[in-house]
C-alpha cells in the first residue's frame, strides 16, 4: 500500500517508524523520497535527525501518519491511513489527552480500563443515550447496549453482547453496566422488580466468583453468559445465567499479592456478628486458604459492608435467612478444612491428630462423624475385579485429597447458588426475545502455560472465528447494498487451528484417549502429539529444548504449553469415600449439594479436581443431564468442548455486539498508557484484524452531500451542478487520476486507504494558498496604513513647530504694544469702574422693584388660571357624565328600535317568499306611478341637500367671523387695561427715583469715609485671611480624607448590606422554590399512585368480571361517587371481597397501602352520607324556594310574550293603515299604461286586496266573539258561594293551568271583557298583570275575577276603543296627502333595509336546519324578483321600482293574513275545548254577589307597554339530573379547537362557576360538592384520555386556572375583592367558603401544568438535537469531517430533518395555542421558561456527549441559534420571563468553544466567563474540543490542568449532565377577570339548552 502512495512521501510528510520502547515513533521527512532511494532522511519529534534504511528486499516504506484533524476520532475506521501505529496513537490521544476510555473500531467497542471511578454511568447518561442512534453519540457501553436493545425491538431478533479481555481489563464492569442499562431503560413487566433482581445477582456472583489478583482487585475467576429475557413489549421479565471455567484451584492456593474469593474475607470480617459466632470464624490470617497471598485487605474496600450487600442481594433473590446461614456454614467448613493438619505416620502413610480443633469444627458444621472423616482423609479405597483394598495415603497425597475435597465442596456450592439465582430470575411470563451478555476470558499467554490457558485460548479461537465471519459478512453486505464491485477480501481464517484442537485425532481427542489408558502419562501424550501433528500441521511446533511441551500458532500469537498436569486436570478426580461420608451428613443443605451426580441440581454439573491449580468447571448440555453415570464421567476437555459448542450455537443464532476491554498498564495506574501492553492486547482481541479487513477494501466512505460540503473549496463554480452526485463524480475524476482508488455507490463514495488524507492535503493546500493571499493583502494594508500614519505625524510636527515660532513672534509684538497702552487702559478702567458701580446700584433697585410687581401680577394670573382650569375640568366632567348617560340611553333606544325594525323586515321578507308567485301576474301597471313618485322624491332630496349645504356654509362662515371679532375685542380690552396700569406705574417710579437720588448723594459721602477705613482694615484682613486660608486648606485636606474614609466605609457597608440582603433574598427564594418543587413532586407522586391504583382497580374489576356477567345497581355507583371528593377511590365492599384473590399476586406493601386508603375513603363516604341525610330538609326547603323563584321568572316571561303579541297586533294595524293609504293614493292618482288605475290588472289587484281586508275584519270579529263567549261562560262558574269556591277550585285550577302561555290567558281575559254585558258591573276591571298574577297563584280565587262587574266595563271599553280606532283610521286616510313625502322616504329606507336583511339571511345558512328553511325561502324570493325584473326590462325604471315596492308590501300583508289565519284556527280549536268543559259544569252564576264597595272607578285603557330588558344576576340554574349532561357536554365531549376560535377564552370555566354560584345562592351544599367533584374528576378523565394532545391539555390548564381565579375573585376575601367592580362584588359567594376546594383545584392545575410540560417535551425532544446542533443554520461554516462505520446523523438538512425553523415554528404554535385559550400571561412565561430550559439542557447534554460537535464552527452555529431563540422571545415580548437565563450554560459552552485556549490569561478569562457551567462540564468540553481544519489547534493537557487548578475551590455538584427532567415549580398569580358574568351568552353549539340564566 505504501508503495502506491509514494507520491505522498515529500518533504515535511510525517511517518511512523518502529521503536523498541514506544513500539512506534513519529518522524518527519526532511527530503523528498524518490524511487530507488534506499533510505529516508527523517527528523524525530525531539529534533534528532536520523536516517531510516529501507528493507532492500521489500522496499516497504514506513507507515504514513494521519492528518491532525483525524487524530482522536470516535471511530478508528474513520482514519484515512488504517494501520497499527495509527490505531495505537488514536487510542492513546483519546485516553491520555481527552480522558475518553471508549472508542469504536467498526463494529467493535474498545474499552480501556481507566483504573479510576468516572462519573459517566449515572442515570442522566443512561437517559441521554436512550433512543439515540449509535453513531450520533460518543462511544460508550450504553451506546452498544442501546443498539442491541433497539435491534431486538426492530428486527425481532435475539442479541448478544460479547465482552472479552484480559484479567483486569474491565470485562465484569462493562457487563454490569450493560445489564444496568437494560434494567433502567426497559423496566419490568410485573410488580416483582425483576430488573432489580437481575442487578442484585451481580453482588452475589462477585462475592463467590471474583477475587483479587495481581492485575485486578475484582477479577472474575469464571466466565458467564447471562440471557436477559424480554416480553413482547420489550420489558425485562427474567434472566438466566450460564457459567464457564470456574477457577477452583484458587480455593486452596493463591499466589503472592492475591486473595481467595471475596466471600471468605467477608465472612471473616463479619465474624463478630451474633448470628455468625457458631461458625467459629476469626481473622482471615488464621486460615490457610485465606492467608497464602499475604494480602487479605483490598485498599478502599470494606468487607463488612460488602458482606451486608451480599446478604441483601440474597434476600432480594428469595434466598431466606436459613438458607443463607446454611451457605455460610458450608463456607466456614471449607476454611476449617484447610486448617486440618495432616502428619506423617511413616513414609507411606499419614495421620491426623486426635481431637483436631479445626476438623472437629468442620465435622460439626457439616454434620458428619469425626472418625469417618479423619479416616478417609488419610486413606483410599482401591477396587479390583474380585477384591477391595484400603490403602493409606502419604502426607502429600492426603493433603492433595483434602484440597480436592475443599474445591469440590466449593464448586458444588457455587453451582447451587447459580441454580437458585436462576430460579429467582425465572418468570412465568412467556419470553419473547432475549439479550445475552457474555463475560469471558480473553486470550492468555504466560511464561508457563498449562491446561487452563489451553482451554481459554481454544474458546477465544472459536470466538475469533465467529467475529471474523461476522465482520466479513457486514463488509460484504455494505458493498452489495451500494452496488459496487465486490472483490474477495483476504482475511485470517483460524479454522485450521480449531481443527488442530478439536478435530478427530486433535489435541483434545488424543488427550481423552490418553486419559483412558491405564498407564497413560503426560510424556506419552506429548509423544503422540509429536508423532501425529508435527509433520502434518504447520500450526503445531515442538520446542527445541523440551520434550514435554508443544507450541500452537494461535490467531494472536504463538503459545508454548507445558504438558505437565494435563492428564490429571483433564480427569479431575476426587475420593469417592469422602463424598460418601458427606452424603451421610445430617446437614440438609450439604446433602442437597451432594445428591447423585446424575441427578445433581447444579446447573453446571462441575466436578472437582484432585490437586494442582485447576481452574476449570464446565456446564454440560442440560438435555443430557442425568442420563447415565457413564456420560457423567466425561473428561473436563470433552465437557468444555460441548459447552463451548452450545455457546457458539447460541451466539450464531443472535446478532452479536463486541466489546473489547484493554488493560492500559500492569500497575493499575489511573490514565497511564503502556504502548507495548496495548498493542499486545489489540492483536489478541481482533481489533487490528478488523482494521486490516477494513483497510483491504474501501475503508473511507462519504455520502455525496458530505463530500460536496467538505471539498467544495476544491471545485470551481462551473463544476458545481444541480446534481450533487454528478458534481462529485466529475470533480473526483479530476482530483484522483487512478479510478481504482475510489468507487461510486448508490448513496456513498468509497475510498481506498489514504485517499481521504490525500484529499485533505489538497484541501489544506488550497486553504493555505487562500490564507497566504489574505495575509498578503492584510499585511499590505497594515503597512500602508502605518506609513500614512507616520507621514501624517511628520507633517503635524512641522506644522506645530512653525506655528510655535510664529506665536512667539506675535507674543513679543503684543507685549510691546501692550506696554505703550497700559496707562491709557488703566485710567479708562478706573473711570469705567466708578460708572459701572453707580449703574449697578440703580439697576439693582429697579430690578427689585420690578420683580416685586411682576410677582404680584404673576400670582394674580396664576390664581385666575387655576380657577379657570378647575372650572374647565368640572364642567367637562359634568358634560361627559351627561353625554355618557345620554349616549347609553340613545344606544339602548336604538337597539330596541333596530331590533323591532329588524323583526318587521324579517316578517316582510318571509311574506315575500310566500306571496311572489301569487302576485306575479298582478304587478303590471304599478311601476310608472311609483317611479314618478321616486323621481320627485329624489329631486326634492337634491334641492333640500343643496339648500342645507348652503345654509351650513353660511352658518360656519358666520360663526368664524363672530369668533374672530370676539377675540379681537378681548385683546383690545386687555391692551387698554394694561396702558392704564403702565401710566400709574410711571408716576410712582418717578417719585421713587427722586427719593433715591437724595439717598445716593448721602450714601456717597458716607462711602468715601468708609472706604478709607476699609482700606486699612482690608490690608489687615488680607494677612489674616492668608493665614486662615492656609489653616483652612489643611483642615479641608484632613476633612476630605475623613470624608473619603467615611464614604468608603459607608459604601462598603452599603454594598455589604445589599449583598447580604440579596443573598438572603435569593436564599429565601431558593428555599421557597425548593419547597414548592418538593410539594409539586409529592403531588406528582400522589397522582402517579392514584393512576396506578386506578389501573389496579380496573385490572381487578376485569378479572372479577371474567367468570360471568353480573349487573350492579346503577344508583349505587352514582351515589358512591356523588358525595366524595375523588370518586375513583370509592369501591364497594363486595367488589373488594371479590378481588382479594386477584390482589394476592400484587406487591403486598402496595396492596396494604391501597386497602388502608380504601378503608379511610369508605369511612369518609359514610360520614358524608350522614351529613347528606342531616341536610336533606334544608335541601327540600331550598328547592321549594327555587320553584317559587322559577315560577316568578316564568311569569315574567309570560308577560314578555304578551307584550310581544300586543306589539305584533299594533304592527298589523299600522300595516293595514299603510295599505289603505297606498290604495287611496293609487285611486287618486290615475296614470296611463297597462298598470295605471282603472286597468283590468289594477282592478283585479285592488279587488283582491279589498276582499283580503274584509276577510281579515270578519275573522277578527269572529275571534272577539269566540273569546267573549269562552270567558263569559268561565266567568259564570266563579259566582257560586264561598264554600263551593273553597271546595272545588282544583278543577278550575287544572283548566286554567292548561292555558299554556300568556297569550291564551290574555285572549281569554279580553273575551271575558267583551262578553260580560251586565249593567251592574260598574267597578273598575282588573289590570292584565293583576289578572295574570291571580291566575298564576297556587290556589286562584276565580269568583273574584268578575265579582264587581268589571267584565261589563271591559266590554264597553272595547266598544269605545273600536270606535276610536275607526275614527283614527278615517282621519289618517284624509291626511294622506300631507304625508306623501314621509311615505316616499320610508320607501327608500325599506329598500335599504331589505338589502341589509338579505345579507343577514345569507349568513343564516350556517344556522341549524330549521333556520335554513327560512333562508331558502328568502333565496327563492330573490330569484323570483329578479325574474320579474328581467321580464319587465322594457318597462320604465320608475314603474319597475314601484312594482317591486308594491310586491313587497303585498307580500308583507299576505304574511300578516296567513299569521292571523293560523291564530284564528288555533283559537277555534281552543274555544271548542273550553266550551265543552264549561258545558259540562252546568251551573250559572248569580248576578248579585258583588258588593258595591269593590267596584273600581278608573276604566281600563289599552296601553302599548314597552318591553323591559331583564336584569340577569350572572348565574346559571340546572336540574340535578342534568349534572351528568352538563359535565359531558362541557368537559368530556368539548372540542377545544372550536371553543378557542369561536368563543371567549375560558368560557367553560365561566359557565361552571355561574352554575356553582347558583348552587351557592340557593344554599345547596350537596349540589356544590357534587358539581366540584364531577368537574375535577371529569377534567382528570379527559386528561388521562387525551393527555398527549397539547391543545387539550393547554385548553384545560387555561380553564382550570380561570376557574381557580373565579373562585378567588368572587370568594369575598378583601385581598381578592379590591380588583373587582361594584357589580362583581355583588356576585360574590354568600354561603360557602371554598378555600379547601381552591387548594384542590390548584393541585389539579399543577398536575395539568406538569402534563403540559411532558407533552411539550415529547414534541420538542426529537427536534432539539437536530435543530440546535446537527443542522447547519449558517451554511458552509462547519466542515464535515470523515466518519467511520458508525455514521453520525448528517448535518445537511434533508427532507424531514428538523431545523431551527422547525423549533421556532413549534414554539410559536405552542404560544399561539395558549394565547387562543386565554392562558394567563404569567403562566405562559413559566411555560416558555420551561421550554427553553429543556432546549438548553438537551442541547448541552448532547454537546457534552458528542466529540464531533465540539469545534469552533459549531460554537458559532450554537450562538447563532441561541440568538434566533432570543429574537423569538423579543418578538413575543417574553425577554423578562427568565427563559434567556436558562440558556446561559449553553451560551457559555458555545463561547468556550470559540475563545482562545492557550495562556494563563485565557484560563482566567474562561473561569470568570463560565460561571454557569460546572467544572466537570468545562473540562469535558475542553477535552472534547476537536479541530475541524488544520488551522485550528487542540487544547493542551497543561491548559486543562490549569483550568482544573483554578476551579478547584468551586463548591458544586460533580454531575456532568443537566437534568432534563427538572420542572420548575409553577405558581398561579391571581389574575382577576374584568368580564361581567351577566353579559356572558351561552352559544347553542355547546348543547347546554337545559341551563337557565338567572
Amino acid at each position: 500500500m505504501n508503495q502506491e502512495l509514494d507520491y505522498m512521501f515529500v518533504e515535511f510528510a510525517r511517518v511512523w517508524i518502529p521503536d523498541v520502547e514506544e513500539v512506534w515513533k513519529s518522524a518527519e521527512l526532511t527530503k523528498d523520497y524518490k524511487n530507488g532511494d534506499s533510505s529516508l532522511q527523517l527528523t524525530l519529534e525531539d529534533g534528532t535527525n536520523i536516517e531510516h534504511t529501507l528493507d532492500p528486499k521489500t522496499k516497504n516504506l514506513p507507515y504514513l501518519r494521519n492528518p491532525d484533524i483525524l487524530v482522536g476520532e470516535n471511530d478508528l475506521t474513520a482514519l484515512s491511513y488504517l494501520h497499527e501505529p495509527a490505531v495505537l496513537h488514536n487510542l492513546k490521544v483519546r485516553f491520555m489527552d481527552s480522558k475518553l476510555i471508549y472508542t469504536y473500531c467498526g463494529i467493535v467497542l474498545v474499552a480501556i480500563n481507566p483504573y479510576e471511578t468516572l462519573g459517566i454511568y449515572g442515570s442522566d447518561i443512561i437517559n441521554a443515550y436512550s433512543g439515540q442512534n449509535m453513531g450520533d453519540m460518543d462511544p460508550h457501553i450504553f451506546a452498544v447496549a442501546e443498539e442491541a436493545y433497539k435491534q431486538m425491538a426492530r428486527d425481532e431478533r435475539n442479541q448478544s453482547i460479547i465482552v472479552s479481555g484480559e484479567s483486569g481489563a474491565g470485562k465484569t464492569v462493562s457487563a454490569k453496566y450493560a445489564m444496568r442499562y437494560f434494567a433502567t431503560v426497559s423496566g419490568s413487566a410485573s410488580e416483582a422488580n425483576v430488573e432489580e433482581k437481575v442487578l442484585a445477582s451481580n453482588p452475589i456472583m462477585e462475592a463467590i466468583g471474583n477475587a483479587k489478583t495481581t492485575r485486578n482487585d475484582n477479577s472474575s475467576r469464571f466466565g458467564k453468559y447471562i440471557e436477559i429475557g424480554f416480553d413482547h413489549r420489550y420489558r425485562i421479565i427474567g434472566a438466566n445465567m450460564r457459567t464457564y471455567l470456574l477457577e477452583k484451584s484458587r480455593v486452596v492456593f493463591q499466589a503472592d499479592e492475591e486473595r481467595n474469593y471475596h466471600i471468605f474475607y467477608q465472612l471473616c470480617a463479619s465474624a463478630h456478628l451474633p448470628e455468625l459466632r457458631p461458625l467459629k470464624l476469626s481473622s482471615a490470617n488464621d486460615f490457610l486458604y485465606t492467608r497464602q497471598g499475604r494480602s487479605p485487605v483490598i485498599e478502599g474496600v470494606d468487607d463488612t459492608k460488602e458482606f451486608s450487600t451480599t446478604r441483601h442481594a440474597f434476600t432480594l433473590l428469595g434466598i431466606n435467612e436459613s438458607y443463607q446461614m446454611g451457605l455460610f456454614q458450608v463456607l466456614a467448613a471449607v476454611l476449617h478444612l484447610g486448617n486440618v493438619e495432616i502428619k506423617d505416620r511413616d513414609s507411606d502413610s499419614s495421620i491426623i491428630a486426635p481431637n483436631n480443633r479445626h476438623l472437629t469444627a468442620f465435622c460439626d458444621l457439616v454434620g458428619v462423624t469425626y472418625q469417618d472423616m479423619s479416616h478417609w482423609l488419610c486413606h483410599r479405597k482401591l477396587k479390583t475385579a474380585t477384591e477391595t483394598y484400603i490403602k493409606p495415603l502419604p502426607r502429600l497425597q492426603a493433603t492433595n485429597a483434602r484440597d480436592a475435597l475443599a474445591k469440590h465442596i466449593y464448586a458444588k456450592l457455587f453451582n447451587w447458588i447459580v441454580e437458585h439465582v436462576n430460579k429467582a430470575l425465572i418468570t412465568n411470563i412467556k419470553q419473547h426475545s432475549f439479550i445475552g451478555v457474555l463475560d469471558i476470558y480473553g486470550f492468555e499467554t504466560f511464561e508457563i502455560n498449562s491446561f487452563e490457558q489451553f482451554c481459554i485460548n481454544y474458546a477465544n479461537e472459536k470466538l475469533q472465528q465467529q467475529f471474523n465471519m461476522h465482520v466479513f459478512k457486514l463488509e460484504q453486505e455494505e458493498y452489495m447494498k451500494e452496488q459496487i464491485p465486490w472483490t474477495l477480501i483476504d482475511f485470517y481464517d483460524n479454522q485450521p487451528c480449531i481443527n488442530l484442537i478439536e478435530a478427530k485425532m486433535g489435541v483434545l481427542d488424543l488427550l481423552d484417549e490418553e486419559c483412558k489408558m491405564p498407564k497413560g502419562s503426560d510424556d506419552s501424550w506429548a509423544q503422540k502429539l509429536y508423532n501425529t501433528h508435527l509433520k502434518t500441521c504447520t500450526l503445531f511446533e515442538k520446542p527445541r529444548m523440551s520434550n514435554r511441551a508443544f507450541i500452537i500458532q494461535h490467531f494472536a500469537d504463538k503459545v508454548e504449553y507445558q504438558c505437565d498436569g494435563f492428564l490429571e486436570k483433564n480427569k479431575d478426580t476426587v475420593n469417592e469415600e469422602q463424598i460418601t461420608v458427606l452424603k451421610a451428613s445430617k446437614f440438609d443443605l450439604l446433602v442437597e449439594l451432594f445428591q447423585d451426580e446424575e441427578k445433581a441440581t447444579s446447573p453446571t454439573g462441575q466436578t472437582p479436581g484432585a490437586g494442582g491449580r485447576t481452574r476449570l468447571s464446565v456446564k454440560p448440555d442440560k438435555s443430557r443431564t442425568g442420563t447415565s453415570s457413564r456420560e457423567h464421567k466425561k473428561t473436563v476437555g470433552c465437557q468444555f468442548r460441548n459447552s463451548l459448542q452450545m455457546l457458539m450455537e447460541t451466539l450464531n443464532a443472535t446478532t452479536p455486539h463486541y466489546v473489547r476491554c484493554i488493560k492500559p498498564n500492569d500497575f493499575k495506574l489511573p490514565f497511564s498508557f503502556d504502548p507495548k501492553r496495548a498493542v499486545q492486547q489489540l492483536r489478541a482481541c481482533g481489533v487490528l484484524e478488523t482494521i486490516r479487513i477494513s483497510a483491504a477494501g474501501f475503508p473511507s466512505r462519504w455520502t455525496y452531500q458530505e463530500f460536496f460540503s467538505r471539498y467544495r473549496v476544491l471545485m470551481k463554480q462551473k463544476d458545481v451542478l444541480t446534481d450533487r452526485k454528478m458534481t462529485c463524480r466529475n470533480v473526483l475524476e479530476k482530483l484522483v487520476q487512478d479510478q481504482d482508488k475510489y468507487q461510486f455507490g448508490k448513496t456513498k463514495i468509497f475510498f481506498r486507504a489514504g485517499q481521504v488524507a490525500y484529499l485533505e492535503k489538497l484541501r489544506a493546500d488550497k486553504l493555505r494558498v487562500a490564507c497566504i493571499r489574505i495575509q498578503k493583502t492584510i499585511r499590505c494594508w497594515l503597512a500602508r496604513k502605518k506609513y500614512l500614519r507616520k507621514r501624517s505625524a511628520a507633517i503635524t510636527i512641522q506644522r506645530f513647530t512653525r506655528g510655535y515660532q510664529a506665536r512667539c513672534l506675535a507674543k513679543f509684538m503684543r507685549r510691546t504694544q501692550a506696554a505703550t497702552i497700559i496707562q491709557k487702559y488703566q485710567k479708562m478702567y478706573v473711570a469705567r469702574k466708578r460708572y459701572r458701580q453707580k449703574q449697578a446700584a440703580a439697576l439693582a433697585m429697579q430690578t427689585i422693584l420690578r420683580a416685586y410687581m411682576a410677582r404680584q401680577k404673576y400670582q394674580a394670573l396664576l390664581r385666575e388660571h387655576k380657577a379657570v382650569i378647575i372650572q374647565k375640568y368640572a364642567r367637562g366632567l359634568l358634560a361627559r357624565r351627561w353625554y355618557k348617560r345620554c349616549l347609553s340611553s340613545l344606544v339602548y333606544l336604538q337597539c330596541c328600535v333596530r331590533r323591532m325594525r329588524a323583526k318587521q323586515e324579517l316578517k316582510k321578507l318571509k311574506i315575500e317568499a310566500r306571496s311572489v308567485e301569487h302576485f306575479k301576474k298582478l304587478n303590471i301597471g304599478m311601476e310608472n306611478k311609483i317611479m314618478q313618485l321616486q323621481r320627485k322624491i329624489d329631486e326634492q332630496n337634491k334641492d333640500h341637500k343643496v339648500i342645507n349645504e348652503r345654509l351650513v356654509g353660511l352658518e360656519s362662515s358666520h360663526a368664524l367671523e363672530s369668533e374672530r371679532m370676539r377675540v379681537e375685542l378681548n385683546r383690545l380690552r386687555g391692551a387698554e387695561e394694561e396702558a392704564k396700569n403702565n401710566a400709574n406705574r410711571v408716576t410712582s417710579l418717578m417719585e421713587e427715583l427722586q427719593r433715591l437720588r437724595k439717598e445716593l448723594s448721602t450714601t456717597q459721602k458716607e462711602k468715601k469715609t468708609i472706604e478709607d477705613w476699609a482700606q486699612t482694615y482690608r490690608d489687615e484682613m488680607e494677612r489674616m485671611v492668608a493665614e486662615l486660608k492656609e489653616q483652612n486648606g489643611l483642615l479641608k485636606t484632613e476633612k476630605d480624607n475623613l470624608n473619603r474614609l467615611i464614604r468608603e466605609q459607608g459604601q462598603q457597608m452599603t454594598e455589604k448590606m445589599a449583598r447580604a440582603i440579596v443573598e438572603e433574598t435569593q436564599q429565601l427564594e431558593t428555599d421557597l422554590n425548593e419547597e414548592r418543587s418538593r410539594y409539586q413532586n409529592l403531588l406528582t407522586e400522589h397522582l402517579r399512585l392514584e393512576e396506578k391504583y386506578e389501573d389496579l382497580k380496573e385490572a381487578i374489576s376485569s378479572n372479577v368480571a371474567k367468570p360471568g356477567h353480573r349487573r350492579t345497581d346503577s344508583t349505587h355507583s352514582s351515589n358512591g361517587s356523588e358525595y366524595t371528593y375523588n370518586s375513583e377511590y370509592t369501591e364497594s365492599e363486595e367488589g373488594s371481597r371479590a378481588a382479594e384473590d386477584v390482589t394476592r399476586g400484587i406487591d403486598t406493601s402496595l396492596t396494604l397501602k391501597l386497602q388502608k386508603r380504601l378503608t379511610e375513603l369508605e369511612q369518609e363516604k359514610q360520614s358524608l352520607r350522614n351529613e347528606l341525610e342531616n341536610k336533606e330538609e334544608l335541601f327540600q326547603r331550598a328547592r321549594a324556594r327555587d320553584d317559587a323563584e322559577h315560577k316568578k321568572a316564568r311569569g315574567a316571561e309570560l308577560e314578555y310574550e304578551s307584550l310581544k303579541r300586543q306589539e305584533l297586533e299594533s304592527e298589523n294595524k299600522k300595516l293595514k293603515h299603510n295599505l289603505a293609504e297606498m290604495r287611496q293614493s293609487l285611486l287618486g292618482n290615475a296614470g296611463a299604461g297597462a298598470g295605471a288605475p282603472g286597468s283590468p290588472a289594477y282592478k283585479v289587484l285592488l279587488d283582491q286586496l279589498n276582499s283580503s281586508c274584509e276577510e281579515l275584519d270578519v275573522r277578527k270579529e269572529e275571534v272577539l266573539i269566540l273569546r267573549s263567549q269562552l270567558v263569559s261562560q268561565k266567568e259564570a262558574m266563579q259566582h257560586k258561594d264561598e264554600k263551593e269556591t273553597m271546595t272545588e277550585p282544583s278543577h278550575y285550577v287544572e283548566d286554567v293551568s292548561k292555558l299554556k302561555d300568556s297569550d291564551e290567558i290574555k285572549q281569554a281575559y279580553v273575551g271575558l271583557k267583551d262578553t260580560n254585558r251586565s249593567p251592574r258591573f260598574l267597578r273598575k276591571p282588573l289590570e292584565v298583570n293583576e289578572l295574570l298574577s291571580r291566575l298564576r297563584s297556587p290556589t286562584p280565587d276565580f269568583h273574584k275575577l268578575n265579582e264587581d262587574g268589571e267584565l261589563w266595563l271591559v266590554y264597553q271599553g272595547l266598544k269605545e276603543t273600536n270606535r276610536l280606532l275607526e275614527s283614527q283610521l278615517q282621519s289618517q286616510r284624509r291626511s294622506y296627502d300631507a304625508e306623501v313625502e314621509v311615505l316616499r322616504g320610508e320607501l327608500q329606507n325599506v329598500k335599504e333595509e331589505n338589502n341589509r336583511q338579505q345579507q343577514l339571511l345569507a349568513q343564516n345558512l350556517q344556522l341549524p336546519p330549521e333556520a335554513r328553511i327560512e333562508a331558502s325561502l328568502q333565496h327563492e324570493i330573490t330569484r323570483l324578483t329578479n325574474e320579474n325584473l328581467e321580464n319587465m326590462a322594457d318597462v320604465p325604471t320608475a314603474t319597475r321600482e314601484a312594482r317591486v315596492t308594491i310586491l313587497r308590501r303585498m307580500v308583507d300583508l299576505m304574511e300578516q293574513l296567513e299569521k292571523q289565519d293560523r291564530t284564528i284556527r288555533k283559537l277555534k280549536k281552543q274555544l271548542k275545548v273550553y266550551s265543552k268543559r264549561i258545558g259540562e259544569m252546568g251551573a250559572g252564576l248569580t248576578e248579585g254577589q258583588t258588593s258595591p264597595g269593590q267596584m273600581v272607578d278608573e276604566p281600563i285603557r289599552p296601553v302599548n307597554i314597552p318591553r323591559r330588558e331583564k336584569d340577569f344576576q350572572g348565574m346559571l340554574e340546572y336540574k340535578k339530573e342534568d349534572e351528568l349532561k352538563l359535565v359531558k357536554n362541557l368537559i368530556l365531549e368539548l372540542k377545544p379547537r372550536g371553543v378557542a376560535v369561536n368563543l371567549i377564552p375560558g368560557l367553560p370555566a365561566y359557565i361552571l362557576f355561574m352554575c356553582l354560584r347558583h348552587a351557592d345562592y340557593v344554599n345547596d351544599d350537596q349540589k356544590v360538592r357534587t358539581l366540584l367533584t364531577s368537574t375535577i374528576n371529569s377534567i382528570k378523565k379527559i386528561l388521562k384520555k387525551r393527555g398527549d394532545d397539547f391543545e387539550t391539555v393547554s385548553f384545560w390548564l387555561s380553564n382550570t386556572c380561570r376557574f381557580l381565579h373565579c373562585l378567588k375573585q368572587y370568594s369575598g376575601d378583601d385581598a381578592f375583592m379590591k380588583h373587582n367592580t361594584s357589580r362583581q362584588n355583588e356576585h360574590c359567594l354568600s354561603n360557602f367558603d371554598l378555600a379547601e376546594y381552591r387548594q384542590v383545584i390548584s393541585d389539579l392545575a399543577i398536575q395539568i401544568y406538569q402534563q403540559l410540560i411532558k407533552c411539550m417535551e415529547s414534541i420538542l425532544q426529537p427536534m432539539i438535537v437536530s435543530g440546535m446542533l446537527e443542522h447547519e443554520t449558517i451554511q458552509g461554516v462547519s466542515g464535515v469531517k470523515p466518519t467511520g462505520l458508525r455514521k453520525r446523523t448528517s448535518s445537511i438538512a434533508d427532507e424531514g430533518t428538523y431545523t431551527l425553523d422547525s423549533i421556532l415554528r413549534q414554539l410559536s404554535a405552542f404560544h399561539s395555542t395558549m394565547c387562543q385559550h386565554g392562558t394567563d400571561p404569567e403562566l405562559i412565561k413559566q411555560v416558555v421558561k420551561q421550554q427553553f430550559y429543556i432546549i438548553g439542557a438537551v442541547t448541552l447534554n448532547n454537546l457534552l456527549l458528542r466529540k464531533d460537535m465540539c469545534s469552533w464552527s459549531k460554537g458559532m452555529q450554537i450562538r447563532y441559534n441561541v440568538s434566533q431563540l432570543e429574537e423569538w422571545l423579543r418578538d413575543k415580548s417574553l425577554m423578562l420571563c427568565g427563559a434567556k437565563e436558562t440558556l446561559e450554560p449553553l451560551i457559555q459552552a458555545a463561547q468556550l468553544l470559540q475563545v482562545k485556549k492557550k495562556t494563563d490569561e485565557d484560563a482566567e478569562a474562561i473561569c470568570s466567563m463560565c460561571h454557569a457551567l460546572t467544572t466537570a462540564q468545562i473540562v469535558k468540553v475542553l477535552n472534547l474540543y476537536t479541530p475541524v481544519n488544520e488551522f485550528e489547534e487542540r487544547v493542551s493537557v497543561s491548559f486543562i490542568r490549569t483550568i482544573q487548578t483554578r476551579l478547584r475551590d468551586r463548591c458544586e455538584t460533580p454531575q456532568l449532565l443537566m437534568d432534563t427532567k427538572t420542572i420548575y415549580p409553577v405558581t398561579f398569580p391571581f389574575n382577576p377577570s374584568s368580564l361581567a358574568l351577566e353579559t356572558i351568552q351561552i352559544p347553542g353549539s355547546l348543547n347546554l339548552g337545559f341551563l337557565t340564566r338567572v
